[in-house]
């Protein structure tokens, strides 16, 4: 994957095959500490303490359709290329919460990439999951909720289609307006 973005589709979509009703997509970028962190964290099942240790096993998924579960192992090389690293914690019936530091001005770092494309992807996808999103840009934040979108459009779904452009344009703005690098 070229750039974290795609990760964050990557992991909500483990989210969401874990039955979770709720993502929580946090992202902080810290030009002080020189850091960009990314958690997202879910009520899905969670992972027994065998799943858990094999979750970045790259050999390892329980994925019908392919046999390699990329997806955490890439994540998890990438956070260490760039001077960062990445924890993983889950047990059943708690959901899992996948947290990666990375050194934000390091030269192998990949780029945040379209985030909001990514937000607007979970969306699409999966419009009845609730979504939580949060970024935090030195100390400026934004916050996205679908269950507020929700609560607005009433009975328009949320992957309608100029409910989704306007979604990605919401986000866009938002992260331009705390000064984000997304």
């Amino acid at each position: 994957m070229q750039e974290l973005a795609l990760h964050i589709v990557d992991i909500g979509e483990n989210s969401i095959r874990a039955e979770a009703a709720n993502i929580w997509i946090l992202i902080d970028e810290d030009d002080a500490q020189d850091r960009i962190a990314i958690e997202i964290r879910d009520d899905g099942v969670g992972m027994d303490e065998e799943t858990l240790e094999r979750a970045l096993d790259p050999f390892y998924t329980t994925k019908k359709v392919r046999r390699v579960g990329l997806g955490l192992p890439m994540l998890k090389e990438a956070a260490r290329r760039a001077g960062g690293d990445l924890s993983l914690i889950s047990a059943p019936s708690s959901g899992t919460r996948v947290r990666v530091d990375f050194q934000k001005s390091h030269w192998d770092r990949q780029p945040l990439g379209d985030v909001p494309g990514a937000i607007m992807t979970l969306v699409a996808g999966n419009p009845g999951i609730n979504i939580h999103y949060r970024h935090e840009c030195n100390g400026k934040v934004f916050k996205f909720e679908t269950a507020d979108i929700r609560d607005i459009l009433g009975d328009v779904p949320l992957n309608n289609a100029e409910v989704l452009s306007f979604i990605k344009e919401y986000v866009r703005e938002g992260l331009g307006e705390i000064g984000s690098s997304a």
